[in-house]
Parts: C-alpha cells; sequence; structure tokens
C-alpha cells in the first residue's frame, strides 16, 4: 500500500525506494538477530529458444545479494523504449493468469510504456474471478479499478477497505488513472462483459481479438499487422517491465 501510494512509476524498475527503506530498517533493528538468509533469483527469457532461464542466484544474509540481483535485473527484464505505445497487446497464458489479482500485471508493468490517450488490448482466456480469495473478490467487485484519488476516498470512507489495504493497493495497480484505455478481452467461459465493464474497464470479445491479434503470428516487441496497424505484443507480462528512457535518465 506504501508503494501504491507513493507511485509505482517512482518505484518499478529501481532498486531504492520508501518500500525499500522500511524493510531494511525493519531488517536492521528488529530482525538483525535473527537467522535470516535471502536467496533471490532473477529469470528472463532466452530469445534464442523462447524458454525462461535463470540468468542470477543471489545468496546472502544482508543487503548486498539484493544490489547485485537488481542490477542484473535491470539489464534482462527491464525494457526501455525510446517512444510510447499507442496500442500494446499483451496475452495471458490460461494455465497462469485465472485473476486479475495476477493479470492485472498487464497494466502495472506496461503503464510507464504507454502514450496518453493510447490503448491496452489484454487477450485473457482464462480470467475467472478478480481475487485470489473470495473475501479481495468482493471489495473489487465493489469499489473497481478507479484510481488513485477514489480509491484512497473509499479507503477513507469504508472500514472494509480501510481493513484491508492491499485490496486497496491492487486496485491502484490496476487502473490507468484514465490516461489511457483498458480492454479485457473475454469468453463465454470467463468473466462476463457485465462483470468486466462493472469494475471499470472496457470489454471485448475475446474470440474476435484472438482472430487478429493471435499469439501464434505475433512476436514479443513491435508488429505490424497486414492491415498496416502497429502494436506492441507481450506474452507473457510478468517477464519483464516496460518503460520508456526519458523515465530513467
Amino acid at each position: 500500500f506504501l508503494g501504491a501510494v507513493y507511485g509505482m512509476e517512482r518505484i518499478m524498475g529501481r532498486a531504492y525506494s520508501p518500500v525499500r527503506d522500511v524493510f531494511d530498517y525493519m531488517s536492521e533493528h528488529f530482525a538483525r538477530d535473527l537467522p535470516i538468509s535471502y536467496l533471490l533469483t532473477v529469470r528472463a527469457m532466452d530469445p534464442a529458444t523462447s524458454k525462461l532461464v535463470t540468468r542470477g542466484l543471489y545468496a546472502g544474509d544482508d543487503d548486498a545479494c539484493f544490489q547485485r540481483g537488481a542490477r542484473l535485473s535491470r539489464e534482462v527484464n527491464v525494457n526501455l523504449l525510446d517512444t510510447p505505445i499507442q496500442r500494446a497487446v499483451v496475452y495471458l497464458n490460461p494455465d497462469e493468469y485465472k485473476s486479475a489479482w495476477l493479470g492485472n500485471k498487464a497494466i502495472y508493468r506496461m503503464r510507464m510504456a504507454m502514450a496518453d490517450g493510447g490503448e491496452l488490448i489484454i487477450l485473457a482466456p482464462g480470467l475467472h474471478r478478480f481475487g485470489e480469495d473470495p473475501g479481495i473478490d468482493r471489495l473489487i467487485r465493489k469499489y473497481g479499478y478507479r484510481g488513485m484519488e477514489r480509491t484512497m476516498a473509499s479507503v477513507e470512507g469504508n472500514e472494509d477497505l480501510r481493513a484491508n489495504l492491499a485490496a486497496a493497493a491492487h486496485l491502484i495497480h490496476g487502473s490507468s488513472e484514465e490516461r489511457f484505455s483498458i480492454a479485457y478481452c473475454t469468453g463465454q467461459d470467463s468473466l462476463s462483459r457485465e462483470e468486466i465493464e462493472g469494475v471499470g474497464f472496457r470489454h471485448a470479445d475475446l474470440k474476435e481479438a484472438l482472430a487478429r491479434y493471435s499469439p501464434d503470428r505475433l512476436t514479443d516487441g513491435f508488429n505490424r499487422l497486414p492491415d498496416g496497424e502497429r502494436i506492441f505484443y507481450v506474452s507473457n507480462p510478468a517477464l519483464g517491465l516496460w518503460g520508456l528512457r526519458a523515465q530513467f535518465r
């Protein structure tokens, strides 16, 4: 929740943040005598085989392994572009993404790279629920993805959301702050149009979207469709972060 309120764009892709400061403070003042060891991995897609591989493994009992892992992750997981994306298409594999709690990685991992007025199209054949548990699912359906200002007002005025700040943070993460549009594409066996639109997203038909943006015909990065449309495709939003070079100078 602290990270969401501070601003995800000010945290993602960066090793230092107020969230990290709190973690380090707690570790130093309350956990220094506990036998804690950290084991961190950096994973990335191998472009030669299109398979997920381990690029780094870092172990230790202090901050050093995190800093070393963060440097490699910045190199292999942060994808920086020169110009914003006007239209992005993100695929959520149904075996992995069954909830918006996980699927909204397509939003917050992409939103730094999206152009004002752009469009994010999310192909979500396996999306069956919003939250990973019934309680959070109810909160998402009740309050929706309405942006920072409205979510903070809901936290202030409603005990159920104030008592579950993880859900409030998720609602902030899943909003474009009205800067670009978000369309979730679902089918008959997944969340309905009414459910998608009820939490603040646009809805599009999955069958029609897959016919136009077939994952089998697209490669990660910019693609030009036969009719000339240019899109940016991401096959798995969990494997990276997308932003603009100017944001990281």
